[in-house]
C-alpha cells in the first residue's frame, strides 16, 4: 500500500485545482470531481449535453489549471481523418515527404461536438485513445504524454449528428452531463465578466511531469478484494440485460475507483468509490441512461 506521506503533498493542489474549477463551472462541484478523476486515472471524458450548457468552458478550464499544452478541434460533417491525425506532405526542397503533425499531436485534445463528423472521422481517434499512437502510411507517431481526450456531443436527436459507435464510446472512461445551471449560479453568469477572462487568470496549477506522477500514483492506491468482488458482482449484475460491462470496463471501474480515492485523500479504495464513479463509467457501456444505471447499482448488496 501507498505511504500517506506519498500522496499528501498532493492533496492541497487537488484542492486548489477544485476549488478554480468550481468558480469557473458553478453549482456543478460533482461533474467537475469525477473529470479530474477521470484525468487522474489516464482515461478519457466523453461531455454529453445541449450546446451552450458550458461543455467547452469546462473543458478549456480543466486543460488550463493543469498546466498541459493543449489543442481544440471543431468537429464538423466534412471533416477528414487527416484533419485530425495529420498527412504526408511533399517537400519539394528536399524531394521527399514530411509528415505534418494535426492538432491530436497536443496533452490534451478537446474534440468539441465529436458526433457532428462521419464515422470514418471518429475512428481516427481510436488508436490514439487506447494506445497513444497514430499511424500514418504505415509508419506509427508516439503522441506526447499524458494525452488526454475531452470530447462533448450533441443529443442525437439534433440534426447532423452521428452516433458514437460501441467501440469507441468504451475507450471513454466517464460519459458526464452538466445539465441546465441552478438559477443562483445562472444569475452569476449574468453578473460576472467571461468565463474565458476568468479562464485566463487563474495559474497554472500542475504540471506535466506532476499529473503523470500522479497517474502513476493512482494504480498503486490499494483495493481490498471485498472490494474487488464489489466490482465483480455489479459486472455481473449489468450482464443480466442486453449489454453487460466489458472486462475493459471492469478494469476502468477499478482504476476510476482508485483516482477517486485519491481525489478524497485516502490511500485506499473503499465501496462508496466505486459507488462515486459507477454511473459514469458504465451507462454509456452498458447502454442505459444514468438513473437506469444508479438503480441496477442499487440492487447489488455491497460486500
Amino acid at each position: 500500500m501507498l505511504e500517506e506521506q506519498q500522496l499528501a503533498v498532493y492533496y492541497p493542489k487537488i484542492q486548489k485545482y477544485l476549488e478554480h474549477i468550481n468558480q469557473i463551472i458553478l453549482d456543478k462541484n460533482q461533474q467537475t470531481k469525477l473529470a479530474l478523476c477521470s484525468l487522474l486515472a489516464g482515461g478519457h471524458v466523453l461531455f454529453e449535453d445541449l450546446p451552450g450548457l458550458g461543455k467547452t468552458t469546462l473543458s478549456s478550464a480543466l486543460a488550463h489549471l493543469a498546466g498541459l499544452q493543449f489543442q481544440r478541434i471543431q468537429f464538423t460533417n466534412d471533416m477528414l481523418a487527416s484533419d485530425v491525425i495529420g498527412v504526408n506532405m511533399f517537400n519539394q526542397k528536399e524531394h521527399q515527404f514530411e509528415f505534418k503533425q494535426g492538432p491530436v499531436f497536443t496533452q490534451i485534445l478537446l474534440a468539441d461536438e465529436i458526433n457532428r463528423c462521419s464515422p470514418k472521422t471518429q475512428s481516427a481517434l481510436l488508436e490514439a485513445m487506447e494506445e497513444g499512437f497514430v499511424t500514418v502510411d504505415g509508419v506509427r507517431y508516439a503522441l506526447p504524454q499524458p494525452f488526454w481526450v475531452i470530447a462533448t456531443q450533441n443529443p442525437l436527436f439534433q440534426s447532423g449528428t452521428y452516433a458514437l459507435p460501441e467501440s469507441q464510446l468504451d475507450r471513454f472512461l466517464m460519459r458526464l452531463s452538466l445539465g441546465y445551471p441552478s438559477r443562483n449560479a445562472e444569475k452569476m453568469l449574468l453578473q460576472q465578466s467571461s468565463r474565458q477572462q476568468l479562464i485566463a487568470s487563474l495559474a497554472h496549477i500542475f504540471s506535466q511531469q506532476e499529473i503523470l506522477e500522479l497517474q502513476n500514483l493512482v494504480g498503486q492506491i490499494y483495493v481490498d478484494e471485498n472490494v474487488l468482488d464489489y466490482i465483480l458482482d455489479l459486472a455481473e449484475e449489468s450482464r443480466k440485460g442486453r449489454h453487460g460491462l466489458s472486462t475493459r470496463g471492469v478494469l476502468a471501474l477499478k482504476k476510476a475507483a482508485q483516482a477517486h480515492a485519491l481525489v478524497e485523500q485516502r490511500n485506499f479504495v473503499i465501496p462508496d468509490d466505486v459507488q462515486a464513479v459507477f454511473a459514469a463509467v458504465a451507462s454509456h457501456r452498458i447502454g442505459m441512461n444514468e438513473d437506469e444505471t444508479v438503480r441496477l447499482m442499487q440492487r447489488v448488496n455491497i460486500c
